[in-house]
């Protein structure tokens, strides 16, 4: 399995030279399992995988599962911009997702609807295949998901991908402080090879003003990892206005109460 981190910011994309470190375009990251790929959420930071995609397989066929936590701008937005959906009618994307609120594949197509965007869906070459997914566990090529719900405004799908060779979690936009969905966050993290984990807030920025809002702080996320009995922890969705020396001053402080620890970066490549 190799994990590679594509976007790594909340929000809204923040290419400030002070973010540069860490960087600044929303949510993605890619997982390959032997041949497979599997790409979870498609942040601006999808934009640059669709062109490393290119790259990597010329004229040949591209095939992909994408897996939405749910469809708030930052997940979505480099969705039009994802080159390997438009050069190549051989090329297979399968999307998944809950739809609960709007409808996969309505969710998609309406941020591309005029005014918004001056291309919409039609223009695209490639097949998408759409399918719902709720709390399951499904099986795939040479892995299994299982799909949770969390604590964010609208809802939000965590993810966990089992195989042979590890477990990767990605669990992202979560608040805590609810019951179920504290469960459902730690049970997703059980025994995981890396916990990617919504970071978003200091602790002392979520108590005075961003309760309810949806994110979690470094401090639960090491409560999680710690109860859960993950190996390696990864501090996700970093805030816009947090700059690199921010970020590296939540990795200190994080490393404090546990070790294997650190922030998700642009470009950062786990094997296990």
């Amino acid at each position: 399995m190799r994990i590679k981190f594509w976007g790594v910011r909340g929000s809204t994309p923040t290419p400030q030279v002070e973010n540069m470190q860490y960087g600044g375009n929303t949510s993605c990251v890619e997982v390959q399992v032997n041949d497979h790929v599997y790409i979870f959420d498609c942040g601006t930071g999808f934009r640059n995988l669709g062109k490393q995609m290119m790259l990597d397989h010329g004229t040949d066929p591209i095939f992909a599962h994408v897996f939405l936590s749910h469809f708030h701008w930052d997940h979505i937005q480099g969705i039009p911009f994802f080159q390997p959906l438009y050069e190549n009618s051989d090329n297979y994307f399968f999307f998944h997702s809950s739809s609960r609120t709007r409808g996969l594949q309505r969710a998609i197509e309406e941020q591309m609807a005029d005014p918004y965007f001056p291309v919409d869906m039609t223009e695209m070459a490639a097949h998408c295949n759409f399918y719902d997914m709720e709390e399951e566990r499904v099986e795939f090529d040479d892995c299994t998901i299982q799909s949770m719900w969390l604590n964010h405004p609208q809802g939000c799908l965590g993810f966990r991908l089992e195989t042979a060779n590890g477990i990767f979690v990605y669990a992202t936009d979560n608040e805590p402080g609810h019951p179920v969905f504290d469960r459902n966050v730690r049970k997703l993290a059980e025994g995981a090879d890396v916990l990617i984990y919504d970071a978003q807030y200091l602790p002392e920025e979520y108590e005075a003003k961003r309760r309810g809002w949806g994110h979690s702080h470094w401090r639960e996320a090491v409560n999680i990892v710690m109860q859960s009995g993950a190996k390696e922890l990864i501090l996700y969705h970093h805030d816009p206005d947090h700059d690199d020396q921010c970020i590296d001053n939540i990795v200190k402080s994080a490393g404090e109460y546990f070790p294997s620890v650190r922030a998700a970066k642009e470009g950062l490549i786990i094997d296990l």
